[in-house]
């Protein structure tokens, strides 16, 4: 039997801001969650938008809305996303200086009920992270390291998806393992043996001739 495999296709590869929508427009009903990802320079270089074109593209499409906050000390802005309608929401370990905070924000989206995830870069550790995800609905996994799209996907990391997936049957937790940089049709099958629920897909699926080809190359595990 195969695996139920989840794509995400990241905003990160879309110039402009009225492309983005029509991007989330376009891959209704083809891609289960648009990646919107969220950098404001203070986390990691460059910036993309706010919540105001999350609110946009709820407003303009159907698609559900996976939020990868890639932005230190995110806990003032989550209600904003909230409300913009993510479905997903997704914070990083790594931009807590206090990690009451973290468990602060992870309790918050929850209790609205939308998904709660945590990512970790490629240079953190899981065994750092353990005692965070008992109550996350999401882990995700940095394939590369974050802001840049088009980078190759680090092999270290498909082993932290194999830990991830160990830990989570050994402590019977259900939360979904979730994997963002480098994923194309090479990688794809290997990524979802080692416990990957969810694969996030910039360049490999934007620019693919047929896009929903391309998605269903992704989930094709034969």
């Amino acid at each position: 039997m195969k695996k139920n495999v989840d794509i995400s296709v990241s905003t990160l590869v879309v110039s402009d801001f009225q492309g983005i929508i029509e991007y989330a427009k376009a891959m209704q009903g083809v891609s289960e969650f648009l990646h919107c990802d969220v950098i404001n320079e203070n986390f990691v270089k460059g910036a993309t938008y706010d919540h105001s074109l999350v609110k946009n593209i709820n407003r303009n499409s159907l698609i559900m809305l996976d939020v990868h906050l890639m932005v230190n000390e995110p806990s003032e802005d989550i209600a904003k996303y909230i409300e913009a309608g993510a479905n997903i929401i997704t914070v990083h370990y790594e931009a807590f200086e206090n990690k009451e905070d973290l468990v602060n924000a992870i309790k918050f989206i929850k209790a609205h009920n939308v998904l709660a995830g945590i990512a970790i870069n490629p240079t953190t550790p899981f065994k750092d992270v353990r005692s965070f995800v008992f109550n996350c609905d999401v882990v995700l996994v940095m394939g590369v390291t974050p802001g840049n799209y088009g980078q190759a996907l680090l092999p270290e990391t498909i082993d932290k998806v194999k830990e991830i997936d160990n830990f989570r049957a050994e402590n019977n937790l259900r939360f979904k393992i979730e994997f963002d940089g480098g994923v194309n049709v090479e990688n794809a099958k290997t990524l979802i043996s080692s416990g990957a629920d969810i694969l996030v897909s910039g360049s490999y699926v934007f620019n693919a001739k047929n896009r929903k080809d391309a998605i269903k190359k992704l989930k094709n595990q034969d």
